[in-house]
């Protein structure tokens, strides 16, 4: 294990399980709702949840994003922690939809997370014109108070209706999707560059059928701030942690990082630099009822263009010459 140096910032080691401590009190917040309805202070929860029947469809209908909420300054301290930055290699026209894939998943995104779900890197600076929406899954916007924490930063669901909407109302919307989904978490390992997209297809059908341009990114760094525990397939682990992703929806990681003493292990990430780059967009024509062949034509571009751009960086982050990308 690489021996890591004391943060400069104690502050930003602190700050930075912040987004899962607000999560944390969203949980909180749904069994004190139920609670007060049984207290003098039920109109409060009641209004809210009759609120939130109303306003049930508002994920699938882009979202309701705060500017406030994406430039809290708490998602600065996660950026310098790492650092996490954002490397920009072509323009964004706002005439323009985009439909991006964001590889590697990692264990938590964070590269993702912090330069599509905030402005600590200055996303919209570097992309003027640009709306920026990372899809997640689509059960977490049916969760009271989480679904408000997520489309405060952006956060839309994953579901076809939800990115169809986007796609399909005024120009400059940037959706990503984590091409490989949490199954790529189990590949998420240091010194590793494997992806699960050989037969990921839908996000291309999705883009020909809106004629959204295809946007190829890769979050160098990614998989190397934590270690991971796998297990062979055939051990009664693996069949838990399968089971786990059937039940919640994505898999139970056993990982470790470092403590908060230097040279121990706890669960925060190892400080190493997260640079995700973002590539050229692939035009696609507009086709309501894109032809399997077609799918595969735009597929087999999308991979080209993503190698491509993985083997244009590499070295200049940390990669050796060698590395190559192994999709499956």
């Amino acid at each position: 294990m690489p021996c890591f140096q004391q943060p400069k910032h104690f502050q930003s080691l602190v700050l930075l399980h912040w987004p899962l401590s607000y999560l944390g009190i969203f949980w909180i917040l749904q069994p004190l709702a139920i609670y007060l309805l049984f207290t003098s202070w039920w109109p409060l929860p009641a209004l809210y949840f009759a609120w939130l029947l109303l306003d049930w469809k508002t994920p699938e209908q882009g979202g309701r994003r705060s500017a406030w909420v994406r430039n809290w300054c708490a998602w600065t301290h996660i950026r310098d922690y790492f650092p996490i930055s954002i490397l920009k290699t072509k323009d964004l026209s706002p005439e323009h939809n985009y439909l991006m894939g964001v590889h590697p998943h990692g264990l938590l995104t964070f590269g993702a997370f912090c330069n599509f779900c905030t402005e600590a890197t200055g996303f919209s600076k570097i992309f003027p014109g640009i709306t920026p929406h990372l899809a997640t899954l689509s059960w977490f916007f049916k969760i009271p108070f989480i679904r408000e924490y997520l489309m405060a930063k952006g956060v839309c669901s994953v579901s076809q209706p939800a990115i169809d909407y986007l796609l399909s109302h005024g120009t400059g919307n940037l959706v990503g999707i984590v091409i490989g989904g949490v199954g790529e978490a189990l590949q998420s390992v240091p010194n590793t560059t494997t992806l699960i997209l050989q037969k990921r297809k839908g996000f291309v059908r999705m883009a020909l059928q809106h004629g959204a341009h295809l946007v190829p990114t890769y979050t160098f760094g990614e998989t190397e701030v934590y270690d991971q525990v796998l297990f062979h397939k055939d051990s009664y682990m693996y069949k838990f942690q399968s089971y786990f992703r059937q039940m919640v929806g994505f898999y139970f990681c056993i990982f470790y990082g470092r403590g908060f003493r230097q040279g121990s292990i706890g669960l925060l990430p190892y400080p190493l630099p997260i640079v995700t780059v973002v590539g050229e967009p692939l035009p696609l024509p507009k086709i309501e009822k894109p032809s399997q062949e077609m799918v595969d034509k735009y597929h087999a571009l999308y991979m080209k263009a993503l190698t491509k751009l993985f083997d244009q960086h590499k070295t200049q982050y940390g990669c050796p010459e060698t590395q190559k990308l192994l999709f499956l």
